[in-house]
């Protein structure tokens, strides 16, 4: 290992005593919940990591969000993890399967609140740098001047052509192709001199986020950060009904069936203890974060081994 490589390392263990600090002084617990469990997180696009142990399957944690939601549902109050997840098929310049995320949540707090801290943490490590606001549809428009909430798959199947990136599969859905666009097209045009933030996605979007009106149409509360058009953090107002948790889950696990994946067990023990307070949750790619700070343009230079090094 070179001294380049050592001195990147050494940043690294100085930027999560930062990181702890950070939280300390704001008085946010650290939690450290098992990254192994009977049960998996389930995204339409996350693929996640099996385990197999004596006669039963386990799966590695890709965030630790379930886990910490159910310490919330428990009572406990502002609470942190910075921790190693693991999702499969993901390799690329900011890619690695296995990977260091933050994750954050505030009780009683806004989403403007969230992000104001998100952009404190990391204006910390960045430095003080200038900050850009968009909705996802002024960004989206501003870069392609396509109305991404009435255009229609043709639009987005043009788009994508006139940019050269190539499309195998023509059956692919409306909200596919906008995210799609949103990845390939708009992201590059961020301005990469500034921290990006992104606000009001598409409902197809939500995830596990709540969502409101905006100009007579419902939008996700949601949130992600952008710096150099790479994606930092992704933040959610938090949905809170538990009925509504299921059944958000239960069509991501539909979702994944018809993409030609394998369903996943849905984790029982988080939805039964999904009361949850008010809430704003945030995760950060801390690998990310550091390989920025050093203006590098991959992970691999600040990660101990990458994965073809193991």
């Amino acid at each position: 290992m070179s001294k380049k490589d050592l001195s990147l390392l050494y940043s690294r263990a100085d930027l999560l005593t930062k990181i702890r600090h950070f939280f300390l002084q704001r008085k946010v617990l650290e939690v450290d919940c098992p990254a192994l469990s009977l049960t998996a997180s389930i995204d339409p696009h996350i693929d996640v990591m099996k385990v197999c142990l004596s006669n039963k399957l386990g799966y590695l944690h890709t965030s630790p969000e379930y886990r910490m939601k159910r310490l919330l549902s428990y009572g406990i109050k502002d609470i942190y993890q910075l921790s190693h997840v693991f999702r499969n098929h993901e390799f690329g310049r900011w890619h690695n399967p296995e990977f260091t995320m933050l994750e954050w949540y505030r009780i009683d707090w806004s989403l403007e609140q969230l992000i104001r801290e998100t952009l404190d943490l990391l204006q910390m490590t960045l430095g003080n740098l200038p900050i850009h606001t968009y909705t996802y549809r002024e960004a989206f428009t501003q870069a392609t001047e396509i109305d991404c909430d009435t255009c229609d798959v043709q639009e987005l199947f043009d788009c994508l052509k006139a940019y050269d990136i190539q499309i195998s599969d023509t059956s692919w859905d409306r909200d596919f192709l906008i995210q799609l666009v949103m990845g390939s097209v708009v992201e590059p045009t961020l301005d990469p001199h500034y921290l990006t933030v992104i606000t009001d996605f598409p409902i197809e979007q939500a995830a596990l986020a709540k969502t409101r009106l905006v100009d007579q149409k419902l939008v996700a509360c949601r949130f992600e950060v952008y710096y150099k058009t790479v994606e930092i953090a992704n933040g959610y107002q938090e949905l809170t009904d538990p009925q509504e948790n299921k059944l958000r889950i239960e069509k991501a696990n539909q979702t994944r069936l018809l993409m030609g994946k394998e369903a996943l067990p849905i984790d029982e023990k988080f939805l039964q203890d999904l009361e949850l307070p008010p809430c704003c949750g945030v995760a950060l790619g801390f690998d990310r974060l550091l390989a920025l700070k050093h203006g590098l343009n991959n992970l691999k230079p600040i990660l101990p081994f990458s994965w073809d090094e193991t």
